[in-house]
This record gives structure tokens, C-alpha cells and sequence, in this order.
């Protein structure tokens, strides 16, 4: 056949476009991953390495630098160890948070140094360069020290290598600095290739020092120290120096004859006196119970395997993770944002146990043991609302030992958690969002744990109104049907409570307990009485029942106090009834004027992509005939301007995953639209095919794909599923998992 030009260039364009899909798609999911998204702009992601769910982390540590800096000025510079605008090195922490907006751990920082032994970080730190971060991998040049840093990690170890010029080189390990300032460490040089230690945490979001908790190390160092010691930097009384030891205004250092150290700023060094550049690989056990603990982990976990081979390990361990979920048809960002999300959402809650399996209880009274994972901080307000629910769909196993952890949380201190961070409640934000968590589990068919104890300890937390942790104001709550403004955040605490009641009126149901499943049915509508339907907007009311004056609808906004509400404001919390949508839109005089006032947030610029209330809001337009086109045209303009291939690619704080697991379900085209609910609602896929691998221990099926098919690229025209067309927006997870396809046509 002889091809005319215009033949041969429509046939090269698709030569081109067949090889460029192909030299996309020969790259593994995990190979898409850029953790510096989220390491700026408030996301408090951390760009270093860590394992699946791991406990232990590395981080470069950027925020304790020189003044007149950014970070002094900025809460973003302090709830996180890196900000990616900051270029002060100060160390490389091994336990760290993702996402969250408080500070805490982002201790036992290692930082290696040339020259004499110096050991005020803010004249031995540096300034660095050429970062590369990836998952399981990150490096860095030191430039003070020309000094190269690479990290990888296990679940419980983190693994530095440094790569260090002739000379003097060191390696200092200090238990001062870190995000929070809790007083109490312990160091000892065991030996010129060990040494071991803890470090107190524990006062996140300003919790009382008497809550402070032990993180133990085991630090061993593939090289042996030619020279090492510790120190103990003077206290400061009145801002005056006082003395220790006898010295006088200075620090305390301890070559090779005491090595043992306790108290606050404190730490040490391991010196070497290299002829030629030379690696030194240290590598750091974690643990939550004990010195020994932390030892075994690192012995059993990592042992004298190499830095190469625990990357390798850990990068397989992500690859098969994120491959459970497989896109095509994106762009290279595309693939990026997505997988990077991904990534995000298999962070936190993460293991506490060690590889033993002992971990310490709520409360810390005693040890206890699993078999399965034991895992730790659950920022519910914020998770419950889409990152639980993807972990059923995708990760169902994972799933069900949270599930577990929280039923033994709730064995361990009465109650279910509310905002756990390694066995520590600290009755962070509002609401009982466990109820909620572990309905939408079992509804969606994810059971594999003790439903009655689960029943039992919604039920208490629901209607105990003495000394309830979870519930403050509940009497209030139950005579009334709302919380007054005697209380925190009265409106968005009771469409909160409101949420958890109708969880439980579903489990009710699934036990047959009709009469509370009326009785926290009807519960979950109380916000009703807080709608003033002169506004279309829900309002606080006094202790007498009169609504609050004066009353600003904007108020509240970008975290501002406010009366009302908790991190919003009216128009951010208005929709936020995913359980009774139906009821607010026969509230509102029905489908147009609700579609309008939906609408009318996004045209005053009081939606807010940064945070959980209104999230969801977007989808809410699939519950209007006729008006499902905007929740497409919303959804996809967020995902364009909020998430992106840069450190500033989140639209603020991940909320350990929540953003990031709101932009996967978006990019895949269904979001869970009501907590509890086991229904997606749809819209536009941003990928041509997505496949979504179901774990066989849970459903029958293998796989379920998502298919878009663009005609001209404009709004849904049609909905098929299994090959037959879905007259509707909506389908629940049991039809979902249990078909074959769910292909999306647009016109």
C-alpha cells in the first residue's frame, strides 16, 4: 500500500501516540509516586521514606533554622518537619506524622557533619541541594559538609547512608530538637557501632505534658567510631544559664569515657577520620514498648542486609500496594497526582506494634499483643469520610485491623477512639466519627471482627451522658435535639452527632433492633431544628432556644473562631447532612432553589477544597435531574486547580490522606457520598480504563473496571453497567463489586 503525506502523518501520530502510551504505561505505579507533592502550602506531607504503613520514617528536618525566616511567622513552618520553601538543614527525623495540623514527633534527628564537633544545630546546620525523593528513597547533598544523604526505611527501621570526603567526618544524633518540646531523653553509647536511647513525645495539638509518652531507638552504625560521646547542653532559668557539672554557659561533651546521658537537650556524636571517601550506613529501630523491642525489630526486620536490599524490598512492598488500583489513558502528571494520593492514603493509621507483636495500650497501663497489626493514629473527623471507605473497597484486610484496633481501644479505655495517635486519645475536633467508621465498614461487607462489642460500644458512646469523652453536651443533645451555644461548636457538633445516629440506626437495622433504629433515625434529623429557613442556612440557637446574634454566615472562615461552628463556617457546613440530602432539599422548597443554594457557594467563593465539612459538595448536584453535568464540571475544575505535580500540589492539609483520597476516587469517577451509606455517586472518570483489583478473602469478584468513553468530551450522556444502562447517578457498593464494568459515555 503506498501512503500519500497526509496518510503517513496521521500514521506517524498514531506510531507516536501508541509509543508514548506504552513508554508511560512500562512504568510502574509506584515509579509515579513524588512525595514532595503536599511539602508545601500547608500539606505537611514529608518527602523522606517510609514503608506501607510503617512506623518508623525519615524526614529532612527544615524547621529550626534562622530567624526572620518564614517559619516564624507561619503555624505551616511548625505542625510539620519540612516545608519545602526552607532551605536550613538541621538533621533527618525517623518518626514522623503525614498530614496533619498539629505538631508532633519529628525527633531523633541524625545529622552527619565534617570538621571539628559542633553541636548547636543552628551553626551546624546547612543549607543542601540536588533532592530526589521517591517512594522508599530520598536524597540530598549537604552542601556545608559536601556530604551526600540517602535514606530508605522498613516498617520499623529507617536506613541512612552517608557518603562522606576525606577527613574528619560525623555523625551527630540529637534527642534536643524535634517539633514539640517534651522534656525527657535517654542516651547511651553501647558500644562504637551502637547506641540506643528514647525521646519523649506526646503533647500533639497542645495536649498536657502529663500525656508525654517514650519513642525507644537502637541506632547501629555499619562503621565503628574512631572517637564518640554524648552532651548535655546547659538548662536555661529566666534566661539565665545555669550551671551542670561545673560548666558554666557551656555545653558538656563526653569523649569515650561517660556514655550514658539523661535529660533535655541532649545527644551524641560518633567521629571517624576517613583517608578517603567513605559510606557509613546507620541504621535505626523504632519502637513504642521498649529498648529491646526496638532492638529486636531492627535485628529481625533489616539485620545486616544492605541499604540497596531494604530499598528494593520496600519499593516492591509500594509497587504492589498502589498496582492493586491500575489506570490508563492519563498523562504523566495524571498518573502522578493519582498514585502519589495513593500513596498518601497508605500512610496513616499505620503499625504500632512491633514485630513481636507488643504494642502499649491506651492509656499505657500495660502491654498488650496481636497477631494481626495494631494500628495507630485515627484522625477520624477527617478519615471517615472517604479514606475508610477506600480501604474497604481496595484494602479490605487492612481495613478490618483497624476495625479491630479500635475495639480494642475501646476494651483498653471504654470507649471508642476519637483522635488516637499512638495510644494516646487526645479528643482532638468533634463528633463520634468510630461509629460511623465501623458501620461503613460492615456495609460494606467487610465483617471479620466482633460486630456485637462493635454495637455495644456505639450504642454507649451514643447515649451514656455521664463523663462521655466522645460526646460533650449529649444531654443537651438528647432533650433537645441540638447543642446550644454553651457548647463548642453547636451546629456542626450536632449535624456531627447527627451523622454518627444515623450510622447506628443502619447497624440497628442489620440487628434487628427496630427500636433504635427509629430512635437514632429520627436522632440524626435533629439538625432540622437548627435550619433557618429565612436564610437557607443552618444557625446556632441559644441555651433558650432564640437563634444567636449577631449572626454572620461567613463568619468562621479560613479557621477563624467562630460560634457556630468548628473549622467553618455556615455556608461550608450547610450540606453537610449526606445522610438526609432528600430532607435538606425538601427544606429548601425542593430540587431548584437546593441546586441554587448549592450553587450560590461556589459563586461567593465560600467553598472550601482545604477542608472536610463541604468536600463532598461537589456530588451533590447527581441528586438534581438535570443539573448532573455541574457536579462534573466542579469536580474536574478542582482537580485542575487544587492538585498538581509540585510541592504545592494539595489544596491544603492532607488530613492524614482525606485530600488525597478524595482526588482518587474523583480521578476514578465515583465518590462515597454519604458515610455509612455503602453507595457511590458518579461522575466523569478522568483516566480512559481504571482497574481496581478486589481481594478474593472478602469478594468474589477479581476486578471491577471503570471505563470512560469520550465521544466529544462533553457531559455523561450515558451510564452503563455489566453492558446495560444505569438510569442513574447513584450505585451501591454490592452492585459495584459484584459486576464486571462500569463504563461512563460522554457526549
Amino acid at each position: 500500500m503506498v501512503l500519500n503525506n497526509k496518510n503517513k502523518f496521521k500514521t506517524a501520530c498514531i506510531l507516536y501516540m501508541l509509543f508514548f502510551s506504552i513508554s508511560i504505561f512500562a512504568q510502574e505505579p509506584v515509579d509515579f509516586v513524588n512525595p514532595l507533592i503536599g511539602t508545601s502550602n500547608y500539606g505537611a506531607a514529608f518527602p523522606g521514606p517510609i514503608a506501607p504503613r510503617g512506623m518508623a520514617s525519615i524526614s529532612p528536618f527544615n524547621v529550626a533554622g534562622v530567624k526572620n525566616t518564614p517559619m516564624e511567622k507561619d503555624s505551616q513552618w511548625l505542625s510539620n518537619p519540612y516545608v519545602n520553601e526552607n532551605t536550613f538543614l538541621t538533621g533527618f527525623s525517623q518518626v514522623n506524622l503525614s498530614g496533619v495540623g498539629c505538631p508532633e514527633l519529628g525527633v531523633i534527628l541524625l545529622m552527619p557533619t565534617t570538621g571539628k564537633v559542633e553541636i548547636d544545630h543552628l551553626k551546624y546546620g546547612s543549607t543542601y541541594s540536588n533532592e530526589v525523593a521517591k517512594a522508599a528513597y530520598y536524597s540530598v547533598n549537604i552542601d556545608k559538609y559536601k556530604v551526600k544523604g540517602e535514606f530508605t526505611a522498613s516498617k520499623r527501621v529507617g536506613i541512612s547512608r552517608f557518603t562522606f570526603p576525606k577527613g574528619q567526618s560525623n555523625i551527630l544524633l540529637n534527642l534536643g530538637l524535634g517539633l514539640t518540646n517534651e522534656e525527657g531523653a535517654m542516651i547511651k553509647v553501647v558500644s562504637p557501632t551502637e547506641i540506643e536511647g528514647m525521646r519523649s513525645v506526646g503533647s500533639f495539638c497542645y495536649n498536657s505534658p502529663e500525656d508525654a509518652y517514650p519513642v525507644y531507638f537502637v541506632a547501629q552504625f555499619s562503621k565503628p567510631a574512631d572517637k564518640f560521646g554524648v552532651w548535655k547542653k546547659p538548662a536555661k532559668y529566666n534566661g539565665v544559664e545555669a550551671q551542670w557539672m561545673g560548666y558554666n554557659g557551656k555545653a558538656r561533651m563526653m569523649d569515650n569515657t561517660i556514655k550514658t546521658v539523661v535529660g533535655d537537650s541532649i545527644g551524641s556524636y560518633f567521629t571517624y577520620k576517613f583517608e578517603k571517601q567513605e559510606t557509613v550506613e546507620v541504621k535505626i529501630g523504632i519502637s513504642y514498648v521498649s529498648i529491646e523491642n526496638a532492638r529486636e525489630n531492627l535485628a529481625k526486620e533489616v539485620g545486616n542486609r544492605s541499604f540497596d536490599a531494604i530499598y528494593k524490598e520496600t519499593y516492591n512492598e509500594w509497587n504492589e500496594e498502589l498496582s492493586k488500583i491500575l489506570v490508563e489513558g492519563g498523562s504523566k502528571d495524571d498518573n502522578t497526582i493519582f498514585y502519589t494520593a495513593l500513596y498518601h492514603t497508605l500512610i496513616h493509621p499505620n503499625t504500632l506494634n512491633d514485630i513481636n507483636g507488643e504494642y502499649p495500650v491506651i492509656k499505657r497501663s500495660k502491654i498488650g499483643k496481636t497477631k494481626d497489626t495494631r494500628y495507630t493514629v485515627f484522625s477520624l473527623w477527617d478519615t471517615y469520610r472517604n479514606v475508610h471507605p477506600l480501604m474497604s473497597l481496595v484494602y479490605p484486610k487492612q481495613q478490618s485491623d483497624m476495625v479491630k484496633s479500635m475495639l480494642d481501644m475501646f476494651d483498653e479505655n471504654g470507649w471508642l477512639p476519637k483522635w488516637e495517635l499512638n495510644s494516646t486519645e487526645t479528643f482532638t475536633m468533634v463528633g463520634d466519627p468510630a461509629s460511623i467508621v465501623i458501620t461503613d465498614t460492615y456495609m460494606r461487607g467487610v465483617r471479620d471482627y466482633d460486630v456485637n462489642k462493635a454495637y455495644y460500644a456505639m450504642l454507649k458512646g451514643a447515649d451514656n451522658t455521664e463523663n462521655n469523652p466522645l460526646r460533650p453536651g449529649l444531654k443537651d443533645y438528647i432533650k433537645k435535639g441540638y447543642l446550644t451555644t454553651d457548647n463548642k461548636g453547636p451546629v456542626s457538633t450536632t449535624q456531627e452527632y447527627n451523622i454518627s445516629d444515623y450510622a447506628i440506626s443502619i447497624m440497628a437495622n442489620e440487628f434487628g433492633d427496630k427500636a433504635n433504629v427509629k430512635r437514632f433515625k429520627d436522632r440524626s434529623l435533629s439538625y432540622r431544628k437548627l435550619f433557618d429557613k429565612d436564610l437557607n442556612l443552618l444557625r446556632p440557637r441559644t441555651a433558650n432556644g432564640d437563634w444567636y446574634e449577631p449572626f454572620d454566615p461567613a463568619s468562621g472562615a479560613n479557621f477563624e473562631e467562630n460560634v457556630g461552628f468548628i473549622e467553618g463556617n455556615a455556608w461550608q457546613y450547610n450540606f453537610m447532612v449526606p445522610h438526609d440530602i432528600k430532607g435538606l432539599m425538601k427544606l429548601m422548597g425542593g430540587e431548584k432553589p437546593f441546586s441554587a443554594q448549592l450553587q450560590k457557594i461556589f459563586d461567593i467563593k465560600q467553598f472550601d477544597m482545604a477542608n472536610e465539612p463541604d468536600i463532598a459538595n461537589p456530588y451533590l448536584f447527581n441528586y438534581v435531574k438535570g443539573d448532573e453535568y455541574k457536579a462534573q464540571e466542579h469536580v474536574k475544575r478542582l482537580v485542575q486547580e487544587y492538585f498538581k505535580n509540585e510541592p504545592k500540589g494539595l489544596p491544603g492539609n492532607d488530613d492524614t490522606g482525606t485530600m488525597s483520597a478524595w482526588l482518587v476516587y474523583s480521578m476514578m469517577g465515583i465518590y462515597p457520598i454519604s458515610p455509612g451509606d455503602p453507595i457511590y455517586t458518579i461522575t466523569a472518570p478522568m483516566f480512559h480504563r481504571v482497574t481496581i483489583k478486589l481481594d478474593p478473602r472478602y469478594y468474589k469478584k477479581e476486578s471491577i473496571v471503570i471505563e470512560r468513553q469520550l465521544n466529544n468530551g462533553g457531559k455523561i450522556n450515558s451510564i452503563e453497567f455489566n453492558g446495560k444502562t444505569l438510569n442513574s447517578f447513584f450505585i451501591s457498593h454490592d452492585d459495584f463489586v459484584n459486576g464486571t464494568k462500569l463504563k461512563v459515555i460522554q457526549n
